[in-house]
């Protein structure tokens, strides 16, 4: 199965991610930097030389477990595409998703979610382009 061609790593590296406590709470002493209908970005510069990710679905915001680990993979999958300065970034879900209101399939969830995580990253793209 090996065409000789390299395949790009889908792995999250450990040094790309907030895993500690401290370093959320540090961020999210900060002001919001950007809000679509169901996420919220918190951003704080680090002294490090990638951006670092961490994602926040809560279980009463996204009731089931499906979906909460798409909302994270999506996440990680786009902020990988993103090009960020030094920064550590929180992306907190802040809306439930799958309410009746809500979108009822689930390819049209995850074009929604899709939508408004680069509505997100793409906000701070610009910020930067800007700059």
């Amino acid at each position: 199965m090996n065409s000789g061609a390299m395949m790009p790593s889908q792995s999250f590296p450990r040094e790309r991610r907030i895993a500690k406590t401290d370093e959320f709470s540090s961020v999210f002493s900060l002001r919001p930097v950007y809000r679509t209908a169901h996420f919220v970005l918190y951003m704080r510069p680090n002294m490090l030389r990638d951006a670092r990710l961490g994602v926040v679905a809560a279980k009463r915001l996204a009731p089931r477990a499906v979906t909460r680990n798409t909302v994270k993979r999506m996440t990680r999958e786009l902020f990988r595409q993103s090009v960020l300065p030094a920064c550590d970034c929180i992306v907190r879900l802040s809306k439930p998703v799958n309410t009746k209101a809500g979108p009822a399939t689930s390819a049209s969830l995850h074009r929604l979610l899709k939508a408004e995580l680069l509505q997100l990253f793409g906000s701070q793209r610009r910020a930067v382009r800007d700059a």
